[in-house]
Parts: structure tokens; C-alpha cells; sequence
């Protein structure tokens, strides 16, 4: 990260990819879904490449490896429906926490950052997958997909999050996983950190524009606390 700047005050943490694993429970609800329409399952590979975007694109998506433009329209709202039916029945069932999220939140918390979930994910998932997970108590605000007029990588979630916290872009830092975390931040005047481990569409996030690349949240803590202390 730069040196010479202000001081961090605050964070936004995306959900699928950055603190929690989701691909098993994608996985699990798109080839129940698949069974519904009578098509064959898929695997997790192919799954991992769409998940990010939202679940509008991950349907549309999905439906593409059997069907043209005309076919995914026609079978989209059937298919919809079964995933997010089959998504709720066992949202978080498989889903895990990746390294150093629980140790990073907290130290994030014990330097009093004020923290936001921001994902693309439906609220109707996410707040019971935060939940469940044991995430949820870490967070004041959660924003998911729908939640507001447009979604990342529009940078209107972080400008929001921005207003709700009453502080500068300047003075909050993104962390994802994926060129839509990036872009959304970026745009929005934040601080961006990525990991690297996630689901970035199958590229590379060393792509995206980003001011550090780090392995846990636990070190996107211990780089933001050292930020700070030579901040002016």
C-alpha cells in the first residue's frame, strides 16, 4: 500500500471467494437444478468460472453450455427458480471459510475499523449464510446484488457504504477477490486489496488494479495496522 496517506478507517469485505468457499454449495444447487430441467450435471470447474457476477449470470451462464440465446431465455425463469429454491435448502451445507477470515475480522475489529460485506450475492442468501458461518456479528452493514440500484462493479455499493460510515472514499479500503471488487473500489476512490484465491471469472486477479495483493485477511489486517501507523 502508498505510503504518505490518510488514515484507514474502515473496511469493505466481499463474501464468495474472499471469506468463504461458496463453489460446493453452487455446485450442489446448480445440478439439482440441471436434474429439474432433465440436463446433465456439470462440474464445480465450470461452476467456479461464473460465480462473481451475480446469480442472473450465473443461471444464464449454466444454461449456455446446452442452450443458444433463444434457449437460455426461454428456460431462465424455470431454472431460476429451481436454483434459488435448491440454493436455500442448503446454503452454507458445504460452503467453508477460507484461512485467516475469522483471525483477520477480528483484528480488523480490535483496530475499531468499521466494517461493510459488500456482494453481488442476493441478500436473501447472503444474511443466512453470514449467519450461519458465524460471519455476521462482524458486521455492520451488508449489501447484497439487489440491494441497491446498481451492483459491482459499479462502485454505487462502496460509495454507499462510504456515506453510511460518513467518511471519504480515501479512508475505506475494498478487499475481494475478483476484477468486479477491483473496478468497484477503484472507481469509488477506495483503498483495493486482493486475494488470491478466489473466483476472478478465470483470470489471473494479479490483472486487476489493486494496491496489494495479500493472502488472508489476516494480512490485509496486519497491512492495513501498519499503514496506519505511518499515516499522516
Amino acid at each position: 500500500m502508498r505510503q504518505g496517506h490518510g488514515v484507514i478507517r474502515a473496511v469493505i469485505i466481499d463474501l464468495d471467494g474472499t471469506m468463504l468457499d461458496t463453489v460446493p454449495d453452487f455446485h450442489v444447487a446448480i445440478n439439482r437444478m440441471r436434474a429439474d430441467l432433465q440436463l446433465a450435471p456439470i462440474s464445480a470447474v465450470q461452476v467456479k468460472d461464473l460465480v462473481g457476477k451475480g446469480s442472473a449470470n450465473l443461471i444464464a451462464g449454466v444454461l449456455a453450455f446446452d442452450f443458444d440465446a433463444a434457449g437460455v431465455a426461454r428456460h431462465f425463469d424455470a431454472a431460476m427458480a429451481a436454483y434459488q429454491r435448491h440454493y436455500l435448502a442448503i446454503n452454507g451445507d458445504h460452503a467453508t471459510l477460507y484461512d485467516g477470515v475469522i483471525e483477520g475480522l477480528a483484528a480488523l475489529q480490535a483496530m475499531d475499523l468499521r466494517m461493510a460485506c459488500v456482494t453481488n450475492k442476493p441478500i436473501a442468501f447472503a444474511r443466512p449464510l453470514l449467519e450461519k458461518t458465524g460471519l455476521a456479528p462482524y458486521f455492520e452493514i451488508v449489501y447484497g446484488g439487489e440491494c441497491l440500484p446498481r451492483k459491482k462493479p459499479d462502485p454505487m455499493p462502496m460509495l454507499q457504504v462510504c456515506a453510511d460510515f460518513d467518511l471519504a472514499p480515501g479512508e475505506v479500503v475494498a478487499i475481494g477477490d475478483s476484477s468486479n471488487d477491483a473496478e468497484a473500489a477503484r472507481a469509488a476512490g477506495c483503498w483495493v486489496l486482493a486475494v488470491p484465491y478466489g473466483y476472478n471469472h478465470g483470470r489471473s486477479i494479479h490483472e486487476a488494479d489493486s494496491d496489494g495483493i495479500v493472502d488472508s485477511l489476516l494480512e490485509a489486517a496486519t497491512l492495513i495496522s501498519s499503514h496506519n501507523r505511518t499515516a499522516n
